[in-house]
């Protein structure tokens, strides 16, 4: 392990687990580089597109029919109303960010959110990968309280952000988002709390530098 390469810290996270909070906890206390949303933004850039529909895209696969459309430029028996704003293709995004999320992490000593990052940096030797998960009805309540919605708005959002995030990690890496072995470290956020979380991942930063 090259002890020189910057310090890299890819986090996977089902929705409502605290993932994001802990991501900027992380890069706060290290001072070090944190990419989130700012992957979205220079990706939007790239393909000259806006950053809302970019964002619509996402971390989710398009349906069938849009790849489709995309490739063909046509489809029988099927309308669909004219674009006047370009949006990329889920591979096409995929493809972009991961162009994006490398450069940083070649650059920067960071904190990686989302976007298949374990799988993107596998190459990248000096690399912590940690998942964080929780259970269902401590997400709900979290969700509950930063939307400010509904208990059943809270779950429809659960359920439906964990689907499209499955299919998207599953479509472009062939792995399974959830198994553990893809990981250094895995907390049930919910058991222990976001910050005792947060502090675990720190000791076990600090452990992973000592050793290297």
């Amino acid at each position: 392990m090259n002890k020189m390469a910057p310090l890299i810290i890819t986090i996977s996270r089902e929705l409502g687990c605290g993932g994001a909070y802990i991501g900027k906890q992380i890069a706060k206390n290290l001072n070090v580089y944190y990419a989130d949303h700012e992957i979205i933004a220079k990706a939007a850039e790239q393909f000259s597109a806006n950053i809302v529909d970019v964002a619509s895209q996402d971390e989710r696969v398009e349906p069938l029919w849009k790849s489709l459309w995309s490739y063909y430029g046509t489809a029988p028996n099927v309308y669909i109303p004219s674009q006047k704003k370009y949006i990329p293709t889920s591979l096409e995004l995929f493809n972009t960010e991961s162009e994006i999320i490398k450069h940083i992490a070649s650059e920067h000593s960071s904190v990686i959110i989302g976007r298949c990052g374990f799988y993107v940096l596998r190459n990248f030797s000096n690399r912590i990968d940690i998942f964080l998960h929780a259970d269902f009805e401590f997400r709900v309540r979290r969700i509950e309280g930063l939307y400010n919605i509904s208990e059943e708005e809270a779950k429809d959002m659960l359920v439906q952000n964990d689907k499209e995030r499955g299919n998207y990690i599953r479509s472009f890496t062939g792995k399974e988002w959830t198994n553990s072995k893809f990981f250094d470290l895995t907390i049930n956020t919910g058991k222990i709390g976001i910050n005792k979380s947060l502090e675990m991942i720190l000791d076990y930063i600090k452990l992973h530098s000592e050793k290297v």
